[in-house]
């Protein structure tokens, strides 16, 4: 009995070193190419026998990855000491190189992922993840300083997938542990423009995901959120679509009550569905906990202007001013409202200083918005420069000159 059981042993021993890998990952193991590996495991993906053999065959293709990264490596070190001996400097093959670290940080989370599945026994016994964190992380840097160098060449395309990639790996979970304080610094200017691009090719799901980077930065977080509702809103196409979008800024401002850019996203909405009424009340609210809110202010005198109420919207637009006087929307309206005023009043003396007064305001919008980025004030000057001064007179040439340009 002692000699069967025996047997039995060293038959089960037997069997599972012959288990083995399945044909398929041999094949993959086998690919001296990255190129080779990728198309072969796309072609065999379905006849790996587990999720650990998946892990394994997932890791070669990093293997191969890296070690064309590593080529690139060695010949900016090469040039490092060629530079210190004064000797040529050998051809870099950047783009080469944020490629390949691409497919392998795309690699090890696609690793990462079959790696941390259950094995046979039920249990999550994760084998590349240290290996792979400690030997990609550091090398991200590359994918900035690429992308940066290719914008530079006007190559968006290149900015978008170098950037893209590294913030891609910033929040996969084979990355979670890594101490990312250092990234602060900019990693948000990297989502600000990355996202930028993404909106460019109307890719919305990934251009959301990289301006969430910029929303967290506070020099970055305005301009993001400018960004991301403005995109939101030009997809707008139905009533349904309009109502969702308001919705959608409502549930945010209830959490930020104080973002002057969600706030005037709703304002914006309300007035083009023609909803005074909600409109007014988003105001009021505003002004009732913030009397000086400039957003608040200025959307109170925008709609006393459309309601053609110019001495209210100079009213709240002064007060507007006042919080904001640099502002070359505010200063522009302003500025025709005065310009309104002087047109209807037959005092000759009040509708002088009516239009010194507006044409104060159309040069201070000219000076802080020069080239009529934010608004056309040209126009509107023009007009009042010809009421005030007569049509040969050189200050009014001078405005037309700035209209015609």
């Amino acid at each position: 009995m002692k000699k069967l059981m025996m047997m039995a042993i060293v038959m089960v021993a037997t069997s599972t070193v012959f288990a083995g890998d399945s044909d398929a990952l041999k094949a993959i193991l086998k690919s001296k190419t990255y190129a080779d590996a990728e198309q072969l495991l796309k072609s065999s993906l379905d006849q790996l026998t587990s999720n650990e053999e998946k892990a394994k065959a997932y890791n070669k293709l990093v293997e191969l990855a890296l070690a064309r990264v590593s080529k690139v490596q060695e010949v900016v070190a090469e040039n490092e000491r060629a530079k210190l001996l004064k000797q040529e400097l050998a051809p870099v093959d950047s783009i080469g190189l944020a490629d390949a670290l691409c497919d392998a940080l795309n690699a090890a989370v696609k690793c990462d992922e079959y790696d941390r599945q259950p094995n046979a026994k039920g249990q999550v016994k994760p084998k590349f993840a240290d290996t792979n964190n400690e030997r990609l992380w550091g090398l991200r840097g590359w994918l900035i300083n690429v992308g940066q160098a290719e914008s530079q060449k006007h190559n968006n395309d290149a900015l978008l997938k170098y950037w893209g990639a590294f913030l891609d790996s910033d929040g996969a979970e084979i990355f979670a542990k890594q101490d990312k304080e250092a990234e602060k610094g900019y990693i948000g200017q990297v989502g600000y423009y990355a996202g930028a691009m993404a909106l460019e090719k109307k890719q919305m799901e990934r251009a959301n995901r990289y301006l969430e980077y910029a929303l967290k930065d506070e020099t970055m977080k305005k301009d993001a959120m400018n960004m991301q509702i403005g995109a939101m809103k030009s997809a707008l196409k139905t009533k349904e679509d309009t109502l969702a979008f308001i919705k959608n800024m409502q549930a945010r401002y209830e959490k930020d009550e104080d973002n002057d850019v969600i706030f005037s996203a709703i304002c914006e909405m309300y007035e083009g569905m023609k909803n005074k009424e909600a409109q007014s009340k988003m105001i009021e609210d505003r002004l009732a906990k913030n009397p000086k809110s400039f957003v608040a202010l200025a959307n109170k005198g925008m709609m006393a202007l459309n309601d053609n109420k110019s001495d209210e919207a100079i009213k709240y637009l002064k007060e507007a001013k006042a919080v904001n006087p640099e502002n070359p929307v505010v200063l522009t309206y302003l500025g025709i409202c005065l310009s309104y005023n002087a047109e209807n009043v037959d005092d000759k003396d009040q509708r002088t200083a009516l239009y010194q007064e507006a044409i104060e305001n159309f040069d201070k919008a000219k000076a802080a918005d020069p080239d009529m980025r934010l608004i056309r004030w040209a126009p509107n000057r023009a007009q009042a420069y010809y009421a005030l001064y007569g049509p040969d007179d050189p200050k009014t040439k001078a405005a037309e000159a700035d209209r015609d340009k």
